[in-house]
């Protein structure tokens, strides 16, 4: 069954027992992979669900055979916040955060950014979400949220942790490249949230929210912000990451300790 395709569709599509394909799905099963009718795949809705299904006759639907129950989530939710780099940076940071476990990712604009993003350019962000969770076998598709500017969204979580994430546990980590400072892994490992956090036990989930920054770093001003906001300062090592690294060794970090806590079930 793992190499079967996996395909994200909408809650519009499935209509009981069967799904209802899109023209581009269509055009991508039978044109691109060359599946006819009795062909199989996984029908995934990017929030939890997925479904062994079969391509019909009429290669438009595909009629759903059963439900799979596979667990490829972290325990716990992971918010990037990452300063946008310029260029086409964000595309791979969304598509190695995807794979890495990533739940949503904001955009911000910090002091030192320059890349002002169209929607068009926004929606290519949440394709290549999509795509990469259909690749790395995830079972949500991450939320990929409209730009804002730092300060913006840092009151947005303060919001957001005062009505609930407070009562659930969360993290917040901002990564600066210099400084006398905690490392991220130790900051993780000796975190409560994290020993008290259980697959099976916490739902909604704790969170981890994790801020990487642009080129040439976050401004001072920016970092006594985050901390007012009770984000705690951490390094990823003594070296200068890019702004494209940084955010992938960050959530390697994360990744790596819940899978490893997952594990050993501590």
């Amino acid at each position: 069954m793992t190499q079967l395709q996996r395909l994200v569709i909408t809650p519009t599509q499935r209509e009981k027992q069967q799904i209802f394909l899109t023209d581009s799905q269509q055009h991508y099963l039978v044109k691109v992979l060359r599946l006819t009718k009795g062909n199989r795949f996984i029908a995934m809705d990017g929030e939890g669900s997925w479904w062994l299904s079969e391509l019909a006759e009429n290669l438009t639907q595909a009629t759903i055979i059963e439900s799979i129950d596979r667990q490829t989530e972290l325990p716990l939710a992971v918010t990037l916040i990452v300063a946008m780099p310029k260029g086409n940076g964000l595309e791979q940071i969304i598509s190695g955060a995807t794979e890495l476990g990533v739940t949503s990712i904001i955009p911000v604009k910090s002091d030192r950014t320059l890349l002002n993003p169209s929607p068009q350019k926004v929606q290519r962000w949440r394709r290549i979400a999509q795509e990469s969770a259909e690749q790395s076998e995830r079972q949500i598709v991450p939320t990929i949220h409209d730009p804002l500017d730092f300060t913006t969204s840092l009151k947005q979580q303060a919001s957001q942790d005062y009505n609930t994430v407070k009562s659930l546990g969360c993290d917040r980590y901002i990564c600066i490249a210099r400084g006398d400072i905690p490392h991220l892994l130790n900051s993780l490992t000796t975190s409560e949230l994290l020993q008290n956090t259980n697959r099976t036990t916490n739902y909604p989930p704790n969170s981890i929210i994790i801020a990487t920054g642009p080129e040439g770093g976050w401004t001072p001003s920016e970092i006594a912000q985050a901390q007012a906001a009770e984000f705690q300062p951490v390094t990823l090592g003594k070296r200068i990451l890019r702004s494209i690294t940084a955010p992938i060794v960050a959530l390697s970090i994360i990744s790596s300790i819940l899978e490893a806590k997952i594990s050993q079930n501590i």
